[in-house]
């Protein structure tokens, strides 16, 4: 499948207050945690998986919430309000052995959990134009998760047409991103980019009717592409991987959820190159995917997969 075919959403699907977090089953079955577990969640969203991990750990146990979007972070805080054996901050999962230094003095964790999605909250009214939705039309262009980022709008008007072309081929794999960069720097010299909806309208004019033969919204890896290159995704994967072993303890466990080929490749090879060297077990030799069932109940976790591992060594 080419990088980022399929993907229109991520971790959780909410209606109102209530969250299903994808592959839960299979997370709690690779995670394994046990009752008086401390267990970190590296992007705890709306809290749909914390809360199924909190059950399993139980009132001797601990969970770590962690996440950049501090919206959902406050939701998240709401929903575990009183729960003492739960801790959330906010903050970026690559800086959590800074994090868990800070907070736990060095304390390493039984499991780790990441879910490299992003939720219906994101996507859905999100304020921050994530998506390319009607309902999100008039929302600013920023697409980031923290207001320390740069702003999608400020990269289509600072970067070169090359450079967005790039962008946009990378880390959205769409083969038509020459095409798109230069409309969007044709449509930037006549009136700036400032919402999703122009940013859609740019990239669905660029190309040919019946796109990808109406199975995607042509604006669909091009929305993908700078989201990820704006919150610097790629690079905080890579960090996170190489610092498993100063967050999870020998013996604990790390899962990783993924949404695109270009994540899931990272993991793999990683995870891999751990075995290999024996400083992890693999838990998964081919990702996990989400049952039919679930797909037919929640179509984001259509391109869900997970992978995991339990650490041997420290040398991580």
């Amino acid at each position: 499948m080419m990088a980022g075919e399929g993907e229109i959403g991520g971790g959780s699907v909410g209606v109102g207050s209530v969250h299903t977090p994808v592959l839960l089953h299979e997370v709690l079955t690779l995670l394994d945690p046990h009752p008086g577990d401390f267990i970190v969640d590296g992007t705890v969203d709306g809290g749909g998986h914390a809360a199924a991990i909190i059950d399993s750990v139980g009132p001797t146990g601990r969970l770590f919430g962690l996440d950049w979007d501090e919206r959902l972070l406050a939701r998240c805080r709401a929903r575990f309000a009183g729960r003492k054996n739960v801790a959330l901050a906010h903050g970026n999962y690559a800086a959590l052995p800074a994090i868990l230094k800070t907070e736990f003095g060095g304390e390493k964790a039984d499991g780790l959990l990441v879910d490299l999605g992003f939720s219906s909250e994101q996507l859905e009214a999100s304020g921050r134009g994530f998506s390319f939705g009607e309902a999100s039309r008039g929302e600013p262009l920023l697409m980031t998760y923290d207001d320390a980022m740069r702003p999608v709008w400020r990269i289509l008007r600072e970067e070169k047409e090359e450079t967005l072309a790039d962008i946009i081929f990378r880390f959205g794999g769409e083969r038509m991103s020459r095409k798109i960069a230069k409309a969007i720097k044709d449509r930037g010299r006549r009136a700036p980019i400032m919402t999703a909806g122009d940013l859609a309208d740019t990239v669905r004019g660029a190309l040919p009717g019946r796109y990808e033969r109406g199975r995607i919204d042509p604006a669909t890896r091009t929305f993908q592409g700078l989201r990820i290159y704006a919150n610097g995704e790629i690079e905080n994967l890579e960090t996170l991987l190489a610092n498993l072993g100063a967050i999870v303890k020998p013996g604990g466990r790390a899962a990783i959820i993924t949404f695109h080929s270009i994540e899931d490749g990272i993991v793999k090879r990683a995870f891999r190159t751990m075995a290999n060297e024996g400083r992890a077990e693999l838990l998964t030799k081919k990702p996990v995917e989400a049952s039919r069932e679930e797909i037919t109940g929640n179509p984001r976790s259509r391109s869900a997969k997970v992978r995991a591992v339990k650490i041997i060594s420290f040398g991580i």
